[in-house]
């Protein structure tokens, strides 16, 4: 069970990062992008940091290196990825996104072996390869859909993928002690930081009153679940394993895309999509049955 934890909470965090690509969609109709960001990551410190200090009143002691990485991993992926995912939205469609997200896994095992040196063994490349394979019929799926959307919006989307790879790597380089909580905590303050300044400038003259209780709960959602259940599921997790195993569980994010798609917006689901979806569950399958081989 010990094992097997650390997959459920990668799982988990990247069912509910999928969902932000849907939930995204919601909040740009209701809110400027950086005024909509700065009320998410307020909202989630609000609620996080006082959990934090109750829970551990001393604050960790960190090197200035630390911190720059925190500030790094910040900028990647909780404003650039918010940012150029938003932006990318304006273009092109939720089901298009979710497919172009699905290169994740395959760019995490990439950066990592770069970045970090973790060489992927024969299992773990097969696993990425499933995920590779599910991410091919994917795209196919989703060029059947109908139009992609400009090239504006699908390279946004893309970029947000390099950043967030960025994101979900960077943590495993910093050699402090740093609990989940810790590690969401600073990332969520960091982040209402940075959006700050845009996001008190839209703020100006913004009709608050007018906006409908569905802007408010998407916030919501936005500020508990893909902030701060997402970042505590990831962090518990991603310390636990390689990253290249992280990184093919990042494949769990277009499948869930695409289920929020068809729930919530109409999606159509035709067997590629399935078939996609299975294979990147397959991948999955296989890295977690690896310690019992």
């Amino acid at each position: 069970m010990t094992r097997i934890l650390p997959h459920l909470c990668l799982a988990a965090a990247m069912a509910l990062v999928g969902s932000s690509v849907v939930a995204g969609e919601i909040m740009i109709r209701h809110f400027p992008i950086h005024l909509g960001s700065l009320l998410r990551f307020a909202l989630a410190s609000a609620i996080i940091v006082p959990l934090w200090l109750w829970i551990e009143p001393r604050p960790p002691r960190l090197r200035p290196r630390s911190w720059l990485i925190l500030a790094g991993q910040t900028l990647c992926g909780s404003v650039l990825f918010t940012i150029f995912v938003l932006h990318g939205l304006r273009w092109t469609s939720p089901a298009s996104a979710g497919i172009i997200t699905s290169t994740t896994p395959a760019c995490i095992g990439i950066l990592a072996w770069i970045i970090l040196g973790e060489r992927p063994g024969g299992r773990i490349m097969a696993g990425i390869a499933l995920s590779v394979t599910g991410i091919a019929i994917l795209n196919l799926a989703g060029a059947q859909d109908g139009p992609e959307g400009s090239w504006r919006g699908n390279l946004l989307v893309a970029a947000a993928v390099v950043v967030e790879s960025l994101f979900l790597l960077v943590r495993k380089s910093i050699p402090e002690k740093l609990s989940p909580l810790a590690t969401s905590s600073i990332i969520s303050v960091l982040a209402t930081i940075f959006f700050m300044p845009l996001g008190l400038s839209q703020a100006r003259g913004f009709a608050f009153s007018a906006l409908p209780m569905e802007a408010w709960w998407c916030v919501l959602y936005y500020a508990v679940a893909v902030t701060i259940i997402a970042y505590l599921c990831w962090f518990a997790g991603v310390t636990k394993v390689s990253a290249s195993v992280a990184g093919i569980f990042t494949g769990i994010l277009p499948v869930s895309a695409l289920a929020v798609s068809a729930l919530f917006l109409g999606q159509n689901v035709a067997w590629p999509h399935l078939l996609g979806c299975v294979l990147a569950m397959a991948s999955i399958g296989l890295i977690c049955g690896r310690g019992r081989a």
